[in-house]
């Protein structure tokens, strides 16, 4: 809000304080003289600021203010808007946001208006880091004895620090270029019979292969042919990108291989503290990723919305919220010297998650926290969606100012930062108790309890102590198919499959390890844990352990920040020696951006019906989300990946049985490579220093060649091309009509799908590569696209025709119509099992209104826009479920999806429905928040369900077709005018 000659019209003008001999003004809460203010918890303070300072009349009254104020009585009871200082987002979810508004553009031009008024009002960051993807690694042949890869005439000595030797090349004739995808001639040339690998020389001059001809690549730097495919691959979606950083104010496009989207909130985004037009205020942000939170760490309020949200955000609506509940997290003890913070992370993910604080704040203190580092705390609130929790938020402190007092913070900007959080009483220090806040309630958590754990094999709420792991996975082995077992017989749990690759035989067993990645999200922001899993990487390879070649293994840090510590404390060598090679900067692994494993490994592992294992250092790890036939999959921290891809299995007890033998035949134990605290920090002290900061700065502003290259048109509107298979205009604006049309009731609606528990994004949100044999698939082979010009869900997320055929497409869909996990459901009417899409495609040629039927927790997970886009296209008109994921009730009111509850007591099975009868649901001509309505059934039946509108806002979004046509409608109504004008689009 900039100060302006009016400024003391504003109802709160009196609050109006100074700085910097009164160069700086800021609305001081303070000023209220109100003792409740110095008991919130410091965010719902900031909530506070907010809404005093945007406090105009129509999105912010003044009864909001009171009611944040009143906050002990009102929390959980009343909506309150927030309108956040910026938004993020990244690409796989910010294109289709940026393809809405351009599509608005055609909208309201169509109605007369000058579509130059469709911009962001909020200021938008858009970085482009989801479509890498590991098209190129390198095959670990030196994983062979050869346990230094150094001087061949020294075979264990490791690389020298001062003059290094150039790690072996993983690709080539020897080997294909996808890690494991062997030529023919792959095989023809194995190890000498004394174990040893050809030699250095033979291996340095032979080429990358390209994974899909096999033939030779000049460029042996497996990161930079990754960047180049990711770039040649998306360079429509490119083009998009660039015509939106020019045609849109307020929008700041970070282009590709800079760094992940949270790495780049951190290191460069980031302010705490905003100063605009002489007013300074709390930094704020809401992304279009669950894991936003991870700004939380450094006292920056922040968390994921929907798209459809964060583009009502971008078009100057606030996001309402329930004046949340805040819990506060007392942390107490010391840490184990060998916790690492993803044990932290882990540990907490269990207590809040076990705690049922499902839609909470989660607010950080007592004297624990000041043990916990920026990076520290940045990656336990990195995790906050994991248990569910709005935001896990940790108050700026002394650890806060030094964290960046390290970065490109000058010190006139801190001091101006501390002087501000210290008046408005949003500094905190833990030594004194009485500063403490009062919560709604106090958990506390002993972080001398935390030992090294893994999380698996399907959710990350199930936590597995790594001595119990063997143990653990035998169980998992013998229990029941469900959120851990897999109901393997106990004659087929001891089996071993031979095979052959690179010209050696293996074998697999339940619980081999096919799939070791370092990835970014969690990890690559905190430098102790990577420098942990280096260090370990040094003395493993030291020591002369291997990694087997079969074993798909990445590391894709979250920025070239990670790879210029690790560089710089040197051991990213030994990372390359055991197959951990940078593949490029994005998320790959984690969202299921998988190179194919060899035939010959998943020809094993379906012969033996095997449970194949995958562990990563991410965030995200529901089955086959790493690969169909990889079914048990674990979240581990960095070094805890290092120590599984060694052992080539997680049926390991690192208490009892070693990692693996040197070449002299001593057995070496997992104890024996774990780096101490005091080893890690002195390494980090020695490398994480401010220049880190600054080569982020300088990707940032220079970006790339081929980005810099990119050309695209002035128009004000964008150049649609009716060829392209990434980028098209959506149908959500087809036939909007100035007028808010009257509620239309659901007559004889079909249900497209009859759903259980836990139905996650997952689920029902395209995500990953697009299966050859799916709906998807054969819209793009009509467009004469080949399967390895398919791309990734992700990377066509501009197209709603892909989007659409692949909304419950993943193989794990369990529908009750079909009694099996797939893709497929029932066409009712002519009871035939068809894919999602074409039945809803066949549904809708015959005007045939849908529902979907659902357990609890309907919509849980990553927040995602096409989750709610995908069954509306479908023609989804409402979901009648026992429970909703609240983000996900937003997200389909957002789309005008009616969200329906069974009342408490009742679902689908004590009415007794089959799925197959016909519903009918009559809407009165005036809607309200939290009304009740009758279903009826073309069996006589009828039961009755609560419309999930929290608010009017969310019943006059909904009475306008969703907030996409309630925001244009705006725009056209208002003559040009967006902005509080809008009530008179109200009904």
């Amino acid at each position: 809000m900039a100060l302006s000659e009016t400024i003391q019209d504003h109802p709160y003008a009196h609050l109006i304080d100074t700085l910097k001999d009164g160069s700086i003004k800021f609305f001081n809460a303070r000023k209220l003289g109100d003792p409740r203010y110095d008991k919130l918890p410091l965010s719902v303070r900031i909530l506070l600021e907010e809404a005093i300072r945007n406090c105009d009349g129509f999105y912010t009254k003044e009864e909001d203010v009171q009611n944040i104020l009143d906050w002990q009585q009102q929390q959980g009871k009343v909506e309150v808007p927030f309108s956040p200082a910026r938004v993020l987002l990244q690409d796989f979810t910010g294109i289709p946001a940026m393809v809405d508004l351009a599509a608005m553009r055609d909208a309201v031009a169509k109605h007369g208006v000058d579509p130059k008024l469709v911009n962001p009002k909020c200021h938008t960051d858009l970085i482009v880091d989801h479509s890498l993807q590991i098209d190129y690694s390198k095959c670990a042949i030196q994983n062979a004895p050869n346990p230094g890869g150094g001087d061949s005439s020294n075979p264990n000595q490791p690389p020298s620090r001062s003059t290094p030797a150039r790690p072996p090349s993983r690709g080539g004739s020897h080997c294909g270029g996808q890690r494991g995808s062997c030529s023919k001639a792959a095989c023809s040339d194995p190890p000498t019979s004394s174990g040893r690998p050809v030699s250095v020389q033979q291996i340095e001059n032979t080429p990358l292969l390209c994974p899909f001809h096999l033939q030779p690549v000049s460029e042996v730097e497996t990161a930079l042919k990754n960047q180049e495919m990711e770039l040649q691959r998306n360079k429509e979606r490119l083009h998009f990108f660039k015509w939106c950083s020019k045609a849109f104010k307020n929008v700041n496009v970070v282009p590709p291989d800079v760094g992940a989207v949270h790495q780049v909130n951190l290191e460069y985004l980031s302010r705490v503290v905003h100063v605009s037009d002489g007013l300074i205020y709390p930094d704020s942000v809401v992304g279009t990723d669950s894991h936003t939170t991870m700004i939380n760490g450094l006292g920056v309020l922040g968390w994921g919305v929907g798209g459809i949200e964060s583009e009502a955000v971008m078009l100057g609506q606030p996001v309402s919220l329930t004046l949340p509940q805040v819990v506060g997290c007392k942390l107490v003890g010391s840490i184990n010297p060998l916790a690492t913070s993803i044990d932290i992370v882990l540990g907490i993910t269990k207590h809040l998650r076990q705690a049922g604080i499902s839609g909470r704040f989660v607010e950080f203190f007592g004297p624990g926290v000041s043990q916990l580092s920026a990076p520290d705390r940045t990656t336990i609130a990195n995790m906050c969606p994991e248990y569910n929790a709005t935001i896990s938020f940790f108050p700026v402190d002394p650890i806060t100012l030094k964290h960046f007092r390290k970065t490109n913070f000058t010190e006139e900007k801190l001091e101006l930062l501390e002087s501000y959080m210290k008046a408005v009483n949003l500094f905190r220090s833990y030594e004194e108790s009485l500063e403490d806040p009062q919560f709604s309630e106090v958990i506390t958590i002993n972080l001398s309890s935390m030992v090294p754990h893994v999380s698996g094999p399907k959710r990350a709420q199930d936590r597995v102590a790594v001595s119990s792991m063997k143990e653990d996975f035998q169980s998992c082995l013998n229990e029941k198919v469900g959120f851990k077992g897999f109901h393997i017989s106990k004659e087929k749990q001891d089996i071993r499959v031979p095979f052959l690759h690179c010209g050696q035989e293996y074998q697999l067993a339940h619980g081999s390890v096919v799939i070791a990645a370092v990835i970014s999200c969690t990890n690559n922001c905190n430098p102790s844990v990577m420098l942990t899993a280096g260090l370990m990487a040094k003395k493993a390879v030291e020591a002369g352990l291997v990694v087997k070649p079969y074993i798909q293994t990445s590391l894709a840090p979250g920025s070239g920040m990670v790879t210029h510590y690790l560089n710089a404390s040197g051991v990213l060598p030994y990372f390359n020696q055991l197959g951990f090679e940078v593949i490029g900067y994005g998320c790959a692994t984690c969202v299921g951006n998988t190179a194919p494993l060899p035939e010959a490994v998943v020809d094993a592992i379906k012969k033996g019906d095997l449970v194949a294992c995958g562990v990563l250092s991410g965030n995200r790890h529901f089955e086959g989300r790493l690969c169909d036939c990889v079914r048990a999959n674990y979240l581990a921290s960095p070094p805890l990946v290092v120590a599984y891809a060694i052992a080539g299995t997680v049926g390991i007890d690192f208490e009892k049985e070693p990692l693996g033998l040197t070449s002299e035949g001593k057995e070496v134990y997992l104890r024996d490579i774990w780096p101490s605290r005091e080893e890690v920090q002195h390494t980090e002290e020695d490398t994480v220093i401010s220049s880190i900061f600054k080569d982020l700065r300088r990707r940032m502003e220079k970006g790339n060649t081929f980005w810099n290259k990119i050309e695209c048109p002035d128009s004000v509107v964008f150049p649609w091309d009716h060829k392209s298979t990434y980028i098209r205009s959506p149908p959500f604006f087809s036939k909007l009509s100035k007028d808010i049309p009257a509620p239309q009731s659901i007559e004889n609606a079909h249900a497209l799908l009859f759903l259980g528990d836990k139905v996650t994004t997952d689920h029902i949100s395209p995500a990953g590569s697009i299966a050859r044999v799916s709906a998807a698939a054969k819209y793009l082979q009509s467009k004469r696209l080949t399967p390895r010009e398919f791309n990734s869900y992700g990377a066509r997320r501009g197209n709603d025709a892909v989007m659409t055929r692949g909304t419950f497409a993943s193989i794990k869909l369990r529908n009750r119509f079909i009694g099996k996990p797939g893709p497929k459901t029932l066409h009712i009417p002519s009871n035939q099992t068809l894919d999602v899409f074409e039945a809803a495609d066949r549904y809708q040629r015959d005007g045939t209104p849908l529902i979907i039927l659902a357990g609890k927790d309907y919509g849980s997970g990553s927040s995602r826009d096409w989750v709610a886009k995908g069954p509306y296209l479908l023609g989804v008109r409402a979901v009648i479920a026992e429970s909703f994921e609240k983000l996900h009730k937003n997200q389909l009111v957002g789309m005008g999806i009616m969200p329906l509850q069974f009342l408490s007591g009742q679902n689908a099975d004590t009415l007794e429905l089959t799925g197959k009868e016909r519903f009918s649901i009559t809407l009165p001509e005036s809607l309200s928040p939290r009304l009740q309505l009758t279903v009826k059934t073309s069996k006589g039946t009828s039961f009755c369900v609560t419309a999930l509108f929290d608010s009017e806002m969310d019943v006059m979004v909904f009475q306008n077709g969703g907030l996409l046509r309630y925001v244009a409608r705006t725009v056209v109504k208002n003559n040009l005018r967006p902005g509080p004008d809008a009530t008179k689009c109200a009904p």
